[in-house]
């Protein structure tokens, strides 16, 4: 089976198993346990923030951030498609009491106009903007990386209104890569960042949350409040700084996509945009079946990939999918569809 879903089914290799049974641990609730605050100050580092919090997951890494960075009843600023929006189960309502305007933006990131036409101001009858989220590489438009200087353009025009930005960087890895930046310079604009560990860089659990020291300590509280507080969490945290070391594995990624993309542009009723990252999806309206017949066929021939529409398929390439194994899903898929 090549699983070609998403880079979050990849299996921890060997080093992240001896990281895990070796790893020195302690009670992290307690900030006792040394493995974990080694790794919230390699990502603080990495990002360049002041502090980090290490949490189960990247939607819990955003939810945090959203409730600390504002009061309840602001409305949030985010593109219609960003995850915060589409895949995290209107978290930002239950956990924060936010609203959320979303914008129809280009690549994912508003305009410093738009910013400036959808800022509330705080007056006796609303409570106002409270936050401006960004996403990057942006999934749902296809694993876009998104420039620096977008990004930067954005959180000064947030800035100005004295709205704070916090950026969805499941991703930022695969975004300073395919970019060739330092990470830095894509998070530097902004005022929080969460970073996946278990997405391309292959680790089994967990993301960072990266931001000054008094948001950090804040985001500890609320981490606890929803559960997140961990105890002798080096077990996982250990395979977190082994995935550390695997961001130079992700141009390999990039170019897996692009060789498969390039492959599926062959194949008859399938349209599919140029990748920029490790995402590729296809709009397969051409082959006149739904959706959720490609992905029964491709399944039948050993072949994942994830419904991702009404009329498309993503494909997701990651470090557990070799050049080969992309040369076989293709044989598979031109077979099914010619």
């Amino acid at each position: 089976m090549i699983d070609l879903r998403s880079d979050t089914v990849t299996k921890p290799d060997d080093a992240m198993r001896e990281a895990a049974r070796t790893a020195d641990v302690g009670d992290d609730v307690y900030g006792e346990d040394p493995t974990v605050n080694e790794l919230e100050a390699r990502v603080a580092e990495a990002v360049g923030k002041d502090a980090a919090l290490y949490v189960p997951s990247g939607t819990m890494g955003n939810q945090i951030a959203a409730r600390v960075h504002t009061e309840r009843g602001q409305e949030v600023l985010a593109d219609r498609e960003s995850h915060v929006v589409a895949y995290e189960l209107g978290g930002f309502a239950q956990h924060a009491n936010l609203q959320v305007r979303t914008l129809e933006t280009d690549r994912g990131v508003p305009t410093p106009e738009q910013i400036a036409d959808e800022y509330v101001t705080e007056d006796l009858h609303r409570p106002g903007t409270g936050l401006l989220c960004l996403e990057n590489t942006h999934n749902a438009r296809g694993g876009l990386a998104i420039d620096p200087e977008r990004i930067a353009a954005a959180a000064e025009a947030a800035r100005e209104r004295h709205v704070p930005v916090h950026l969805d960087g499941a991703r930022v890895f695969n975004a300073a890569m395919a970019l060739d930046v330092p990470v830095t310079e894509i998070t530097d604009p902004v005022d929080s960042v969460s970073v996946c560990l278990s997405k391309g860089l292959g680790a089994p659990v967990g993301s960072v949350l990266a931001g000054d020291e008094a948001f950090v300590e804040r985001a500890r509280r609320v981490r606890k409040l929803l559960g997140g507080g961990m105890r002798q969490a080096g077990i996982i945290a250990g395979p977190g700084l082994e995935a550390l070391e695997n961001v130079s594995e992700l141009e390999s990624d990039h170019e897996n996509a692009q060789a498969l993309a390039d492959g599926l542009a062959a194949v008859p009723g399938f349209d599919v945009r140029e990748p920029e990252t490790n995402i590729v999806l296809a709009d397969i309206s051409g082959t006149g079946l739904e959706t959720a017949a490609v992905v029964e066929r491709l399944r039948d021939r050993d072949v994942l990939a994830s419904e991702f529409g009404p009329a498309t398929v993503r494909f997701c390439t990651h470090r557990d999918v070799s050049r080969a194994d992309i040369g076989r899903a293709l044989e598979k898929i031109t077979e099914t569809f010619e």
